[in-house]
């Protein structure tokens, strides 16, 4: 299980549980997203909120919070990364992603078209069919050749997934991110990254609260965030307010 601090472990244990079978209903392959990104010290306050909002949370062998390992694929000279940094649309994210407490892995494409609608797709890997089933994957969902990517970055975190009541969106929580490239390293203290994912944006009790926080939407992804920081070279102009957001995030936390 993903290690919570005790702070949120109380709050979690109070969210009716849901399965994986629950969340099938509101699995929002094709979808908007809006992402927002805010300081561990709102985490309590926005829990006890949702609960009251009656928002539910996915539970596998009494887990409530749980381990994630991402590895991003670009080109030798980072163009899925390039593209997003520019702001173009009809861009591309390709990934391993490795579900740590079930020990799960699956291949993933996720493509922004521009209509602002994210599609994802993926399989699951197992031994044996890892090159062939990334390489399918990677020819019928891009215009890229799995033999042009490269692994690059590696994001570790922590993740806890909530759904509405009436299922129509479902909410991750990301936090305690650490990030690996080559030989370079950083964690990201005391910031937490949501995404709300929907069918057709529109005006959710999720996004009303973040209103209230006075935490306005952020386009910054956990791989853009890590490759600005730790890759050499790569333009980051657009996201410079967000990257000022969390150096400010990451610097409270540290106080003593």
């Amino acid at each position: 299980m993903a290690l919570v601090k005790t702070d949120f472990i109380e709050l979690l244990e109070r969210f009716p549980a849901l399965t994986l079978a629950d969340l099938d209903r509101v699995s929002l392959q094709d979808r908007m997203d809006t992402k927002f990104v805010f300081p561990e010290t709102l985490l309590a306050r926005i829990l006890d909120e949702l609960i009251h909002a009656g928002y539910g949370i996915l539970q596998i062998n009494d887990c409530r919070a749980f381990g994630y390992s991402s590895t991003y694929f670009d080109t030798e000279n980072y163009e899925l990364y390039k593209r997003h940094a520019c702001g173009k649309l009809n861009r591309y994210k390709v990934r391993l992603r490795r579900y740590l407490d079930t020990d799960a892995s699956y291949f993933e494409v996720k493509f922004k078209n521009n209509r602002g609608r994210t599609l994802k797709n993926r399989v699951k890997l197992h031994d044996g069919n890892e090159e062939s089933a990334s390489t399918r994957l990677v020819a019928e969902s891009t215009p890229y050749q799995f033999s042009n990517l490269h692994p690059c970055l590696v994001v570790d975190f922590n993740r806890i997934t909530l759904v509405s009541p009436d299922f129509k969106e479902r909410l991750t929580l990301d936090m305690d991110l650490s990030y690996k490239l080559s030989d370079k390293q950083w964690k990201v203290d005391g910031l937490v990254i949501a995404e709300l994912k929907q069918n057709r944006a529109e005006t959710s009790f999720f996004s009303q609260l973040m209103k209230r926080c006075h935490v306005r939407p952020s386009p910054l992804s956990k791989y853009c965030l890590g490759m600005s920081k730790l890759a050499e070279g790569v333009k980051s102009n657009n996201f410079k307010p967000q990257i000022l957001m969390v150096k400010k995030i990451q610097h409270a936390a540290t106080r003593p």
